[in-house]
């Protein structure tokens, strides 16, 4: 037993950070449908950047498995408030890095494709080398970090992009409000991705930590983006066919067109080969994924704008 390690009891449970947000509803609700025994702390029960209040929520609780689901998403914010970012997506993964060194657990910390820099032509491997081309990039590259040199035997960082679902807004709920009130839509065509429902994503990280617990899931860097690819533009027309309109009001344009303060990935897609020597499938294509998300994340943006 590593002696620093606070063995007061053995841990058990699941322990859900950033519990608010999008994925983590969706982590907490298939949590509670397996009948886990699980702690949820929004941001306003725990601040990450406070390293003895993690101490001493994870002391408290005594989770085996910490779900890191909470970050600093503003992209474009990030440019100008990298200090603010960092505190959160640099320095909160490292307090729960530490305080999962202390009690035992296991930390299964969400990281993104903007660690790369996006101009490859063939997926990102989990150890391709990391270039972040944003502030962004930067804040959560330094949260990697910190999980897999403070936990190199119970540290994972999974990585995601283009994330949508029900419990937060996203490309496809703005898209969605977006055809009610446009004849015709410009969207990009010249980014590459993976578009990832995030409840899927959520009974990906369980069953990852599920793996660790079993001593079956290396811990490391694993890749968890929906299969397949498409640009912004094919996922819109993808969108606009399941809302039965026709996909052909949406149009081609480039990156050009919508210049923003970070930088965009042109290339964002991730292979997803370790989870192989977990035992764990990789997720489903992102068109039957979105099939079978859309009806509720619809009905959710009907009840939120009434005609």
């Amino acid at each position: 037993m590593n002696p620093t390690q606070e063995q007061a009891s053995a841990p058990a449970g699941w322990l859900v950070t950033g519990a608010g947000g999008m994925l983590g509803q969706d982590v907490l609700a298939r949590l509670a449908a397996a009948g886990e025994r699980t702690t949820a702390l929004d941001r306003a029960a725990l601040d990450l950047t406070d390293a003895d209040a993690v101490r001493q929520a994870l002391r408290h609780h005594r989770p085996a498995v910490v779900v890191n689901c909470a970050a600093w998403t503003a992209v474009d914010d990030a440019e100008t408030r990298e200090a603010e970012a960092l505190a959160i997506n640099g320095d909160g993964p490292a307090h729960l890095a530490d305080a999962c060194a202390r009690t035992g657990a296991v930390l299964l910390h969400v990281s993104t494709d903007y660690v790369f820099a996006g101009d490859a032509t063939t997926p990102y491997a989990e150890d391709a080398p990391t270039a972040p081309r944003s502030a962004y990039g930067r804040t959560k590259l330094a949260g990697e970090r910190a999980v897999l040199e403070t936990l190199p035997d119970r540290g994972y960082v999974v990585r995601t992009a283009w994330l949508y679902g029900t419990g937060g807004p996203n490309f496809v709920r703005t898209m969605i409000g977006l055809e009610g009130r446009r004849e015709t839509l410009d969207v990009v065509d010249d980014q590459r991705g993976q578009p990832t429902w995030s409840a899927d994503l959520a009974g990906l990280l369980i069953e990852l930590g599920r793996g660790a617990l079993a001593g079956t899931a290396p811990a490391g860097v694993y890749h968890g983006t929906s299969s397949g690819e498409t640009t912004w533009y094919g996922f819109t027309r993808e969108i606009f066919r399941l809302l039965g309109t026709d996909p052909d009001r949406v149009r081609p344009t480039t990156s050009e067109a919508f210049v923003r303060p970070a930088p965009r990935p042109a290339y964002s897609v991730l292979g997803h080969e370790r989870f192989a020597a977990a035992g764990i499938e990789p997720l489903r294509d992102w068109r039957a994924a979105l099939t079978e998300a859309f009806p509720a994340i619809h009905r959710v943006h009907e009840k939120e704008n009434p005609a």
